[in-house]
């Protein structure tokens, strides 16, 4: 039986959690679940010293906050009705 790489399995993960989160239907969840893959895959570029995979993800996990962001300041400006 082989090691288990923890980096490859951190990769794994990461394309699985974007995979996830490509599937949603409500948008928060795509967004917050899209971020953690980002995350993860920033980790795993970091780690393998690729560069272009952790900085474009970087900047992708910056686009999903700035949207949640912008979707719950939303949610809290609008009137609340009972």
């Amino acid at each position: 039986m082989e090691n288990i790489n923890i980096i490859e399995v951190l990769g794994y993960a990461a394309s699985v959690m974007v995979a996830i989160s490509l599937m949603m239907k409500d948008i928060v969840l795509l967004r917050c679940l899209n971020f953690l893959g980002c995350s993860f895959f920033v980790a795993y570029g970091y780690s393998i010293e690729a560069w272009p995979v952790a900085g474009m993800n970087a900047f992708v996990a910056c686009i999903n906050i700035y949207h949640l962001v912008k979707i719950y300041r939303n949610k809290s400006e609008q009137p609340q009705t009972a």
